[in-house]
């Protein structure tokens, strides 16, 4: 950011400086001190935009870095959608999926340490899928081609909202991600001809923690609009416990 008001002020708007003070306020917001010789520059610099000040010009500018991400939390606290800025034009599209210092203001610290993609036909119903303390994962989730229903459930003993779930369409037309925290178990349904999905978890995957928790649960009261005896299941998913008999070691 630094090199950036150089440029600006040097290169752009020819006005030699002799000393730079950058400070961010935190905000997306950065200002730039500028020290210049004064006396060689008229005292109306409006049309550059800047104001002189005792010797000294402010410049106020945007993060150029904004990613533009939109958060959102789910009624789960834990749970959170993630809507990029898409930037098209006559090439295609362009977008920031995934920023350390964005995510972490709004979210916090994830290690993200594996970053798995798949790719389910029609009908393919994955999930609900969770790994026991202490390779519990958080995940990040998108897709990059196709459309699913994606779904989150939360399974923190002592949660008030132990039981409930989210579900949220995710398509490569929507570009939008899902942020799902430790203590939640996870799955989607495919709902077009194909779908790429892809996600990021903070624990590699560990065979020996994994467990699963059915879909069709009653007391879970998932509804993906569709006859779940029509769903493609690995032979896993369709044996899987109800959420009372679970396996679970997490606490709120």
């Amino acid at each position: 950011m630094m090199q950036f008001f150089q440029i600006f002020f040097n290169k752009i708007l020819k006005i030699p400086c002799t000393r730079y003070i950058y400070i961010s306020d935190g905000k997306g917001i950065f200002h730039a001190r500028v020290h210049i010789k004064i006396s060689r520059y008229p005292e109306n610099f409006a049309s550059k935009g800047l104001v002189i000040r005792k010797k000294s010009v402010s410049f106020v500018s945007r993060n150029i870095n904004d990613s533009g991400m939109k958060y959102t939390e789910t009624v789960l606290p834990g749970v959170w959608i993630l809507e990029p800025k898409v930037f098209t034009d006559a090439r295609g599209y362009f977008f920031e999926a995934y920023k350390r210092a964005d995510f972490e203001q709004h979210i916090g610290a994830i290690d993200f340490v594996q970053e798995n993609e798949s790719r389910s036909s029609q009908g393919v119903l994955r999930g609900l899928h969770y790994q026991l303390s202490p390779f519990a994962q958080a995940k990040l989730v998108r897709v990059i081609e196709g459309e699913v229903i994606d779904v989150a459930v939360d399974i923190r003993r002592g949660s008030p909202t132990f039981g409930r779930h989210v579900s949220i369409e995710l398509s490569g037309e929507n570009k939008r991600q899902l942020f799902i925290a430790q203590g939640f178990a996870h799955g989607f349904y495919v709902k077009s001809a194909t779908a790429v999905f892809t996600y990021m978890v903070d624990n590699p995957y560990t065979p020996s923690h994994e467990r699963s928790i059915r879909f069709d649960d009653p007391a879970l009261a998932i509804d993906l609009g569709i006859n779940l005896k029509d769903a493609i299941l690995s032979p896993k998913d369709a044996q899987a416990p109800l959420l009372a008999d679970a396996e679970i070691n997490f606490d709120y």
